[in-house]
This record gives C-alpha cells, structure tokens and sequence, in this order.
C-alpha cells in the first residue's frame, strides 16, 4: 500500500532501528516503547490484519512467531517476553499493517489485562 507507514519502512522510505531482517519479516525498536524490550515484528508483504489474514499468509505468520524468541534475547529478554498481535478497532490496532509486538525485558510484564 502506497501510504503504509510500515510498507515504507520496508521499502527503506522511513528509516527504522531495524533489529531483524529476512526475505519475509522485518523487526525493529517501537519509536514510543512500552517496555525495555519493545520490538515490532512485520511481515514484508502488506498483510492488513489477523482479520484479513489467509491461508496463503501462513508461512510468515510461523515466521514471525519462529524467529520472537531470537529476537527477544538478542534485544536483552533472555527470561521471556510477551507477543501482542493487536487487531482490528476492538483490539486497538492502530496500523493497518499486520503487526506484532515483542515485549519484555529484566522484569515480568504485568497483568496480561485489566479486569472490568
């Protein structure tokens, strides 16, 4: 898509503190992190969302979660980390670019959700 933020980061348009890269994935530092380790995974070809997500789109979504644990050791998370895949309004996805965030760091990463 021609004004994806992340399409042009992959195109090398936007730079990006790339941590990863293969011919399928991208990794690289969230510019507003939540965590000591916050490391955004994507998929190079433009996937919109899980929602949108096929069978074809199988082998970069193992991918992606194949490579997190490379990921989160070589970014300082050796004891664990958490993947996020936000997706759609309700699930406060806020690019429309498949995504998934790599969490983590010294400590544990708090309550997977607040209670309502």
């Amino acid at each position: 898509m021609s004004d994806c933020i992340f399409c042009k980061i992959v195109e090398g348009k936007i730079p990006a503190a790339k941590v990863y890269e293969d011919e399928d994935i991208l990794a690289f530092n969230d510019i507003n992190p939540a965590r000591p380790v916050h490391v955004l995974v994507i998929p190079k070809r433009h996937i919109t969302s899980l929602a949108t997500a096929s069978a074809d789109d199988t082998p970069v979504l193992g991918r992606i979660l194949a490579k997190a644990n490379e990921i989160a050791v070589a970014q300082g998370s050796p004891d664990g980390f958490r993947v996020i895949i936000n997706t759609g309004r309700v699930g406060q996805q806020e690019v429309p670019h498949l995504h998934a965030h790599i969490v983590g760091g010294p400590d544990p990463v708090g309550p997977m959700l607040k209670r309502i």
